[in-house]
């Protein structure tokens, strides 16, 4: 039985933790089973409050994300505009990276060759005139959407989808949070 204890260890993933491990386990193992049984039972409950601590955290960190939610309603911040904040940063981040202004540049030399093709020349006034008429049709389809959609975002319905989501993305946010802390 107690071998079979011991081969549950998991594998270490460095040789300074393979080292550790190997003096644990001849340590452990070198202890009568008394000593055994007593370690397991003290380690049993150093566990159980470390798990309790954890759950105490959880429901700190909980509280606090539903009192920052309650906050941030009242100062008129809402969630869409911190996802569209997150999403600018992002995208503000990826366009003043190097590739991206690589690739812009190569896109713009490679769009002004096309641009100035006879070819593309034809094709851009069929084009434009196609356009031209196919945009009054949009534009009524368009402001009729625009309407209903107005409607819908006043709705109660669509403040209750607003304030779960919003619930949601925040759990999600302090999920991170805590994901970061742990690493």
């Amino acid at each position: 039985m107690e071998d079979h204890n011991t081969a549950n260890l998991t594998e270490p993933s460095s040789p300074a933790a393979s080292v550790a491990s190997a003096e644990i386990a001849a340590e452990f193992a070198a202890l009568t089973v008394e000593e055994k049984e007593q370690r397991r039972a003290e380690w049993s409950q150093e566990l159980a409050r470390v798990e309790e601590e954890i759950n105490t955290l959880r429901t700190v960190l909980a509280s606090k994300t539903r009192h920052a939610s309650d906050l941030k309603r009242k100062l008129g911040i809402t969630v869409w505009k911190e996802l569209t904040d997150d999403v600018n940063q992002g995208v503000k981040n990826i366009k003043e990276s190097t590739v991206y202004q690589s690739v812009e540049q190569s896109m713009g030399t490679f769009s002004k060759a096309v641009h100035e093709a006879p070819l593309f020349q034809r094709t851009e006034s069929v084009l434009k005139s196609t356009g031209e008429k196919t945009a009054s049709v949009f534009g009524s389809i368009t402001s009729g959407i625009s309407s209903k959609l107005s409607q819908m975002k006043n709705s109660d319905s669509m403040r209750s989808i607003e304030a779960s989501v919003g619930s949601a993305y925040e759990n999600v946010k302090a999920l991170s949070r805590v994901i970061r802390w742990r690493n």
